[in-house]
């Protein structure tokens, strides 16, 4: 697909949904949005259903319990939320990477695979490491008027427009 002829929804509409959504997220379960803690957790039920016991003393499986709840429940919705968007805007299309991947990383899958898993992990580390991902502190921390959530929401653009110039020199667009 032509990234220019982007059939997607409007960023701006996006946005005021995910405030709605998570204005009433706050308003009827009384818990902010989040992310990142799902996928310790999914890794923790994998690893528990291996060696229970080693699960069971880890420190951080005690203070955050392996187990579905609200959040896990949160991710799973955006991943279908996200399925439904697509199709229904006609923009969906089966894809492992996209063509500015391939124009920076080259033909070879397993390279492109492999930075985009080191790129993943990179970025769960420091989710881990802040206690948090962009969408806690960022869009939960701005919503309750947290300057920890404006300084992290600003880091988090720098940071990305920083990695993005690295990766890709501008885009091709200079």
């Amino acid at each position: 697909m032509d990234e220019n002829n982007d059939r997607g929804w409007n960023p701006y509409l996006a946005g005021a949904l995910t405030g709605i959504v998570s204005t009433l997220s706050l308003w009827v379960s009384g818990k902010y949005f989040g992310a990142s803690t799902t996928f310790v957790r999914t890794a923790g039920m994998i690893e528990k259903s291996i060696d229970p016991e080693r699960v069971g003393t880890m420190a951080y499986f005690i203070k955050e319990a392996p187990k579905i709840d609200w959040q896990w429940m949160f991710v799973l919705g955006v991943f279908f939320g996200s399925l439904i968007a697509s199709t229904t805007s006609g923009s969906f299309h089966w894809k492992a990477l996209p063509d500015m991947w391939q124009a920076r990383f080259g033909p070879s899958r397993s390279r492109r695979a492999l930075a985009a898993v080191v790129g993943g992990i990179i970025a769960m580390f420091g989710a881990r490491l802040a206690d948090g991902c962009p969408s806690g502190h960022g869009l939960s921390g701005t919503m309750q008027m947290a300057i920890s959530g404006f300084i992290a929401l600003a880091c988090f653009f720098l940071g990305g427009m920083l990695v993005a110039r690295l990766l890709y020199g501008g885009g091709g667009k200079q």
